[in-house]
């Protein structure tokens, strides 16, 4: 795929209602992010759709948790083989609504093949465990066995961010397990769940096993109140997230939300290689991502090498259309958002930081940007920039740099370049991160691991087995031998 040259996108989608496509409006305007021009449109769901969707679900409850493995397997090897078939469509409709490079597009949906594939290999692997409960004479003859249940209803809300990956990483396990689920996907980029809607009503899910919804946030509190409903896992920012929370009842939640990674860049680091990684970290997708590179940490000793060669890297990455192959930096969502971090960048220097390269803007598109001296209290270092910004600071004592790390509401991935064993293994004592990457960027995942945050950065784990751990909940069998 070369310049905007891409598959044809159709001018309207449906939403996804038990299993079925509706069309009952084209409400829903999708823009493409670097043009600003309506791209396609979708159907809105309001809220008697909503109810209806959920009312599905509760229907398919028993239906889903009685599909075999075997079954539940075939549905997600059946995606497997159909997103790979419609590979170049996933990366071009993810580029155009999302603004992501192409480059980037395509590695998304390579993920969202490896997720379903991870998620039918853990689907027949879902095992329960025989348990002694003869521990004191009162308990003699009695032996337990416990094993997982399918939860129920779950709600989903995915993020404009990985409108691909993020929606599957919650609607590959629930497959896995034998959930029914509504989902609502980011009203900026709905298209790549609608597309995973069409693929799944190619197989034979039971009826009401999944709704598509796209809506507006506004319209959407039956996805976070209904209590027909027993588990909401979010992705998206802090203060939805907790108030979701707070809004939610009875029902279990899961939150991934945002995050301010730093990353470490000791004295021993290779210097080549961390630079290849921190740039990619910080201004990947426009560092709009909750892992992406947001401080940068510096050994005093290499300190003055590193931010040169950060500065002069910087200033060598292609913006512009994420159509063209060439192109490394996109724009952000939104002009709006794209104003909020050009003000905060502005805030910082008018507090004294020094601006080392970018700090431009241009509607939606935003320079690769570089501060140093960036005070504390200022928006740039306290909050989650999430685009392409990344603030450098220096250190001298490794304790110091942890505590640096550590300093900060937010806890979600943490990355370290050092050659140092037990430099790695305090870190991973002392940072309170969900996650710490030695040698890499906090920005890198892998689809099968654990992956979640701490303090404002959420509730829970994703990664298939562990999303399947929690649409679970475990059933006990206690059997007494006269």
């Amino acid at each position: 795929m070369t310049g905007d040259i891409g598959p044809t996108l159709k001018p309207v989608y449906p939403l996804y209602l038990a299993n079925e496509a509706r069309q009952p409006n084209a409400d829903l305007e999708v823009t493409d992010k670097f043009t600003g021009e309506v791209a396609f449109r979708v159907a809105q769901a309001d809220a008697a759709t909503i109810d209806a969707g959920i009312a599905a679900a509760v229907a398919a409850t028993e239906p889903c948790a009685r599909l075999a493995a075997y079954e539940r397997q075939a549905v997600l090897q059946h995606c497997v083989t159909r997103f790979k078939q419609r590979f170049d469509e996933l990366a071009y409709a993810l580029c155009v609504e999302a603004g992501k490079p192409i480059k980037d597009s395509e590695g998304e949906v390579t993920r969202l093949i490896d997720t379903f594939r991870i998620a039918a290999e853990e689907s027949v692997r879902m095992t329960g465990e025989v348990q002694p409960l003869d521990i004191s004479p009162r308990a003699r003859g009695y032996q337990g066995i416990w094993k997982r249940v399918p939860i129920g209803p779950c709600s989903f809300i995915s993020p404009f961010n990985f409108p691909l990956n993020l929606a599957a990483h919650k609607i590959a396990p629930a497959i896995a397990v034998g959930c029914p689920f509504v989902m609502k996907p980011a009203s900026r980029t709905p298209l790549g769940a609608i597309i995973m809607g069409e693929v799944l009503a190619e197989t034979d899910l039971p009826k009401g096993a999944f709704s598509i919804l796209p809506a507006h946030r506004e319209g959407a509190d039956l996805f976070t109140t209904d209590d027909r409903l027993k588990l909401l896992s979010f992705t998206g920012s802090p203060a939805v997230g907790w108030d979701l929370k707070a809004r939610a009842g009875k029902k279990k939640i899961v939150l991934e939300l945002g995050g301010n990674a730093a990353v470490i860049v000791d004295a021993d680091a290779d210097l080549d290689d961390a630079l290849d990684r921190v740039i990619f970290g910080a201004f990947y997708q426009s560092g709009q991502s909750c892992i992406g590179v947001q401080r940068i940490i510096i050994h005093a000793d290499i300190y003055d090498r590193f931010r040169d060669m950060l500065v002069a890297r910087t200033k060598t990455l292609r913006a512009g259309d994420p159509k063209d192959r060439d192109t490394f930096i996109g724009p952000m969502i939104s002009q709006g958002e794209a104003r909020r971090l050009h003000g905060w960048i502005e805030e910082a220097v008018a507090g004294g930081a020094t601006l080392l390269c970018g700090g431009q803007r241009d509607g939606a598109m935003l320079d690769a940007t570089l501060l140093e001296g960036v005070n504390r209290s200022a928006a740039a270092y306290r909050e989650e920039a999430f685009g392409p910004l990344a603030i450098l600071s220096k250190f001298d004592r490794f304790d110091d740099a942890l505590a640096e790390v550590n300093d900060s509401k937010f806890g979600l991935q943490a990355g370290i370049f050092t050659r140092d064993l037990f430099k790695m293994l305090d870190a991973w004592d002392v940072l309170d991160v969900g996650g710490i990457v030695i040698n890499d960027v906090p920005s890198y995942r892998v689809d099968n691991m654990p992956y979640g945050g701490v303090k404002d950065s959420g509730l829970g784990r994703e990664g298939i087995r562990f999303a399947m751990e929690d649409m679970t909940e475990i059933r006990n069998l206690v059997i007494r031998r006269k």
